[in-house]
Formats: structure tokens, sequence, C-alpha cells
């Protein structure tokens, strides 16, 4: 091993980037996913009051097909609070104009994170901001988004 290597032979930071990279049910909550939702947009993954959506590669997400992921939500969480984490690990579009439209169907999402795994899904996250009325906030770790999120969710619960 070089000492510009790390024992997986990758450099450090191309370390960061795999485990910034981490899907779901690579993670440390893979055993706590409730439920699963594979379709044509994507994966979502349920926990109690979270639910984690990775979206295929090259999907534009805008009102047209925005209920596909809406209906899901609405169907698991009904009116109970909870938050949704966009785990970008793939390359996809939002259509921010819809935002409005979005936060009208879900009126009891009450945190939202997305983790960001690139300089271009960093900065779409701040744009991506106005998706929830709680404040997002941008994570770099999958781990750190779902502990947040899901905090936000259980402080609106007891408040």
């Amino acid at each position: 091993m070089s000492d510009k290597t790390l024992g997986s032979g990758l450099a450090p930071c191309q370390i960061k980037l795999a485990i910034n990279k981490m899907k779901i049910v690579n993670s440390d909550f893979a055993d706590q996913i409730l439920f699963f939702v594979h379709n044509q947009l994507g994966k979502i993954f349920f926990f109690n009051h979270v639910a984690v959506v990775e979206l295929d590669e090259g999907i534009h997400f805008n009102i047209n097909n925005a209920d596909i992921i809406i209906n899901e939500l609405k169907k698991y969480f009904a009116e109970r609070p909870f938050g949704v984490i966009a785990n970008r690990i793939n390359s996809y579009s939002v259509d921010l104009l819809d935002t409005p439209r979005y936060k009208e169907k879900v009126k009891n999402l009450k945190a939202y994170g997305v983790v960001g795994h690139n300089l271009a899904a960093k900065m779409n996250a701040e744009i991506e901001n106005d998706f929830c009325e709680a404040a997002k906030v941008d994570f770099e770790d999958l781990n750190e988004a779902v502990y947040k999120v899901y905090e936000k969710v259980k402080n609106y619960m007891f408040s």
C-alpha cells in the first residue's frame, strides 16, 4: 500500500466520493427499512417517519410524473407528518417551477433533505430549498441526513 492510497487502493478523495454515494440499502439504516417501492422513476424506501428517494439516472421530475412518488408517500404516511430525503446517487433534474404544486399535494411533509454527491447536486439542493415549509438542509452524508430529518419530524410531532 502506498502512502497516497488507503487499504482499498483508492486515494482519500476517491474514498470520500464512494462513501458519499452510498445507497440507503448499503447504509447502517438498511435493516430498518419497513417498506420499499420500485417504480418507473426510481426507488422509495420507507421508515417510520422518513422516506428516502433514490431517483433513476436521467429522470426529469415534474408535475406530470410527481404523482407517482407523491401517491406512494401519501399511501404509506396517510395523514402522519413525515420527512423526505432525496439521496442523489444518480443525476436527474427537477422542474423547480412546479415546487409550489408539489407542496400543495403533500401538506404533511415537515422535513426535507438532499444528499448531494457533487457540486451540481449541491447547487440544485440549495434551489430546491422551497420544496418544504420547514428548512431543508443539504447533507454530504446519508447517515446525518436520516438523523437530522427524523429529528425535525419528531420535533414537529411533539411541539
